[in-house]
């Protein structure tokens, strides 16, 4: 069995650290509330940070260790961009972020003169780890899904818009990710530690992981919902369902999907609900609270009442590739079966409330999937923490 040395780890880091390191700057960039506006920018039009998410999630809440095994990812949120776009506004990356999206996707600011959208930003870093069901073993195991690690970073656009005439709301979301698959992910590395600290075995196959490879995912999604006027929360006693569309092309993950959500509760927020990790998932959106001071230029709502609720989720995916069992893009490695036709549901409780004069909110859930490659013996099941803080 192959235990990694501690030159052999730093050695990764290392690596990690010159793919990833470049773009802190950047973000730390973005993610200053005091950047002073550029030119005849209004404060509103620039990219100011209210808020974030640290979401966990592991298949050991639920007593196993084994396919979808950890993923753990933070996101920063900004405050809301009322009306047109200035993109001389933005910070650089931010920038070259939207104008990437309008290349791609040159309908997505079609209605860039209207008023009406309101948008914000969201960056994001995490990692994802995939092993097979049984630890102990040091061979390949041709017959169950690979050791696999994925390290990214992404920053994706929200655009809210109410149609009137359909009395409903859309929630468009733009998001592009890369980083990393394989050694360099560090995937390896962080089971170890984890395993370590709760005094869990090590897995020993972790020589036969996908070799690297850069990862790079575009994500588009579209959400549906009920317009329910421009509060922070929907007062009282309340239900609602959520729809929605999902496109991922890249060799993370190339996929279609089309889930709905349902919520029963007390204060409602006025979001577009609460999903498991997944590209488009941390849509956290314009917060449907700014809207127009007497002066005519937007300002905050009164902050969220608080409330708890129960959701539940159904979503059907069709899967062209997934890295997680097709394996390298690239390069010839282990792989197995893919089941093309992927079903997930998910139930849930969110509480949200103010603390210490900040909003926060807990969501947890228990996320199901049906069997992902045709040499998956049982279905799989994890759960999922998420803990965010507006400021």
């Amino acid at each position: 069995m192959r235990h990694p040395s501690a030159k052999h780890v730093r050695r990764k880091v290392a690596w990690v650290l010159a793919l990833f390191l470049p773009i802190a700057p950047a973000m730390a960039q973005a993610a200053d509330e005091n950047t002073p506006a550029i030119g005849d920018c209004k404060a509103e039009e620039a990219v100011r940070f209210r808020g974030g998410t640290a979401r966990l999630e592991n298949d050991l809440f639920i007593g196993r260790d084994q396919n979808y095994t950890n993923g753990v990812v933070f996101t920063a949120v900004s405050h809301d961009i009322p009306g047109r776009l200035q993109t001389k506004c933005l910070p650089k990356p931010v920038r070259l972020h939207a104008k990437f999206i309008q290349l791609v996707n040159p309908g997505f600011w079609s209605d860039a003169g209207d008023s009406a959208p309101t948008q914000n930003v969201i960056v994001k870093f995490g990692q994802s780890m995939f092993t097979p069901e049984d630890y102990t073993r040091t061979d390949l195991i041709p017959d169950d899904r690979p050791y696999a690690g994925l390290l990214y970073v992404g920053m994706s656009w929200n655009r809210r818009k109410h149609e009137p005439r359909s009395n409903r709301e859309m929630l468009d979301t733009r998001e592009v990710t890369f980083g990393v698959i394989g050694p360099l992910s560090l995937a390896e590395e962080s089971q170890n530690v984890v395993h370590d600290m709760v005094g869990s075995e090590r897995f020993a196959g972790w020589e036969h992981q996908l070799e690297n490879e850069p990862a790079l995912q575009l994500a588009m999604d579209r959400k549906f919902k009920e317009y329910r006027g421009t509060g922070a929360v929907t007062p009282g006693f309340s239900a609602d369902s959520i729809s929605s569309l999902g496109l991922r092309l890249g060799n993370i993950e190339t996929s279609a999907t089309l889930g709905i959500e349902g919520r029963i509760g007390w204060n409602l927020p006025n979001d577009f609900g609460t999903y498991p990790i997944r590209p488009g998932a941390e849509n956290r959106p314009p917060s449907a609270s700014v809207h127009s001071s007497p002066s005519g230029t937007p300002s905050a709502a009164p902050r969220v009442r608080p409330g708890v609720q129960l959701f539940g989720t159904l979503e059907a995916k069709l899967v062209a590739h997934d890295f997680s069992l097709d394996g390298n893009l690239f390069r010839s490695s282990h792989r197995v079966t893919r089941r093309p036709w992927v079903a997930q549901a998910s139930i849930g409780i969110s509480v949200h409330g103010l603390v210490s004069g900040n909003g926060v909110r807990l969501a947890v859930m228990r996320i199901y999937r049906s069997r992902e490659f045709e040499e998956q013996q049982a279905n799989q099941a994890h759960g999922s923490v998420a803990l965010s803080i507006e400021f």
